[in-house]
């Protein structure tokens, strides 16, 4: 089953939906319940994941890498000296 909603947009978005549903060759509505169904999927799969997360940290079963060593392999992204994955301990 499916409901109609509606929402407001702004000129510029609606003008790029419409050219991306014309090259699409899609409605509008198809489009927009394309990207609300993606969003919605993503927001739930994280929000889950905060979840089992936290529910870990309460438990006592959490791991962590030292914010230093997490700090210093990020910094070193993209570069001929990049350092290994800190270990979660």
């Amino acid at each position: 089953m499916s409901q109609t909603v509606s929402i407001r947009l702004n000129d510029e978005t609606l003008i790029k939906l419409d050219i991306m549903a014309k090259c699409a060759d899609r409605s509008r509505a198809w489009l927009m319940a394309q990207a609300v169904t993606q969003y919605v999927e993503h927001e739930a799969w994280q929000l889950d994941a905060i979840k089992k997360s936290l529910e870990k940290l309460e438990l006592g079963e959490a791991k962590f890498a030292e914010n230093e060593n997490v700090a210093k392999w990020l910094a070193s992204w993209g570069t001929n000296d990049e350092v290994e994955s800190p270990v979660c301990e």
